[in-house]
């Protein structure tokens, strides 16, 4: 399961510096045309051997902007992640 940004994402920069793996691109560089930032979800590894949770889900500003995606679409899943479609970091 790899993380993925929703569409209230405010294209803040917030997340792409923190990622170790390089997985998110702007909107300028996603694959799908939508203007909102995207994980590359081949790429994500949940930041698990580099941190305790997704950097990118803490660095946000934008409460549910980062939520879990489905279930083997990552190369590596963390252990504790939550449900599918619910916010990686909750307030």
């Amino acid at each position: 399961m790899a993380v993925r940004i929703t569409d209230i994402c405010i294209s803040c920069d917030a997340c792409l510096d923190e990622c170790p793996v390089e997985a998110i691109v702007d909107n300028d560089e996603n694959p799908t045309g939508e203007d909102v930032y995207y994980v590359h979800a081949d790429k994500c590894v949940e930041c698990v051997g580099h941190n305790d949770a997704p950097a990118c889900a803490d660095a946000c500003p934008t409460e549910g902007c980062i939520v879990w995606d489905e279930v083997g679409s990552s190369a590596v899943e963390r252990e504790d992640r939550g449900t599918v479609g619910s916010p990686v970091v909750e307030d």
